[in-house]
């Protein structure tokens, strides 16, 4: 499929919009295919907001045991919810720049273009930016889709943007977004979609799973932790649930040191051997769907309950393209172009 740039880049024209806002996702391997899997963790995992060791300790590691062990492993799990049309993460995310866009546009005309890239893998930064540039914009805003801040997704986005300008001699205006954990509109949307879920299926425990950093970021001042629970606690209060009928969970640890507690993993076979007969799992921290929630939540971890002795494990999906969340972001974005439109 074309992928969805949200501007004319064949030419500059003079009234061609001069503010963009440039929507990032962490990004994803081209093919499900270990080399394209190789390829890709080589470049995320070579980032050291990533993996905060000492090149010389970690690159032994890197290229001598995990690049020759986990892509093919990573590519059979990509498999299992590759689409027909491509990658799942790009896929859902080239939908939501539209539905942002269109809201933008709707809001502003044609004075704000919308556009997508991966801070890893393609569409890259880089290449975007530069599209964007040529197309005479002069304002960006860099809006990363990673609800709560963590310096391994939404600083190593920031990072991207900033190494795509530092090179310029003229780089255009920049404004950037650091977190939306407790943005009424974000809330608002899980609110409605948990709420749509019980209705239609009823309603079970309820499971908040993040994606997980090592305990040691937390510990160093990365602001992921108190930022999930937060939306966590927001969440709570607003369906009218109790501190202890919500739970919340770390989950895709990497390696042996300690990453944030409890674990996705071990928090559902507990569940499951307690007799907790439904569970639903929603993951917040994800803007919209992609290999940790519909491979290892909704496959993976659906086993897992199921097999310790769970009787219904339903996950409820992302957040993706829904009119809630398209505008909830873009009204993110009218608030910080202030001054710019």
């Amino acid at each position: 499929m074309p992928r969805y740039t949200g501007f004319d880049t064949t030419a500059e024209r003079q009234d061609a919009p001069r503010t963009a806002v440039l929507l990032i996702n962490l990004g994803t391997p081209a093919e499900p295919t270990a080399d394209a899997v190789g390829e890709y963790l080589a470049e995320f995992l070579s980032d050291p907001r990533v993996v905060e060791l000492p090149r010389w300790l970690w690159w032994p590691v890197l290229h001598g045991y995990v690049l020759r062990t986990r892509p093919r492993r990573s590519a059979e799990a990509y498999a299992k919810i590759w689409r027909d049309d491509g990658s799942p993460l790009l896929v859902f995310s080239e939908r939501l720049a539209q539905a942002v866009g269109a809201e933008i546009s709707r809001r502003t005309g044609s004075k704000v273009v919308t556009a997508l890239a991966m801070t890893y893998g393609e569409p890259s930064v880089q290449t975007v930016v530069d599209d964007l540039l040529r197309g005479g914009v002069r304002r960006i805003l860099a809006l990363p889709l990673f609800p709560q801040y963590s310096a391994t997704s939404t600083g190593a986005a920031l990072d991207a943007v900033t190494r795509a300008l530092q090179s310029l001699r003229w780089p255009p205006e920049l404004r950037t977004l650091n977190d939306y954990h407790d943005d009424a509109g974000y809330l608002a949307a899980l609110v409605g979609s948990v709420q749509a879920h019980w209705v239609q299926h009823g309603r079970g425990k309820l499971l908040l799973s993040y994606h997980g950093i090592p305990e040691k970021y937390a510990a160093a001042g990365d602001p992921y932790p108190e930022q999930c629970r937060e939306t966590a606690r927001r969440l709570s209060d607003a369906l009218g649930m109790g501190n202890d009928e919500l739970l919340v969970t770390f989950q895709s640890r990497l390696g042996r040191q300690p990453w944030l507690r409890p674990y996705t993993d071990e928090m559902i076979e507990q569940l499951a051997r307690q007799d907790v007969e439904t569970l639903d799992v929603l993951c917040p921290g994800f803007a919209v769907d992609c290999l940790e929630t519909l491979e290892e939540i909704a496959l993976r971890y659906r086993t897992t309950f199921l097999t310790n002795g769970g009787k219904q494990f339903r996950y409820i999906p992302a957040l993706n393209a829904s009119r809630t969340h398209a505008t909830a972001l873009a009204d993110l974005a009218m608030r910080q172009l202030m001054g710019w439109i």
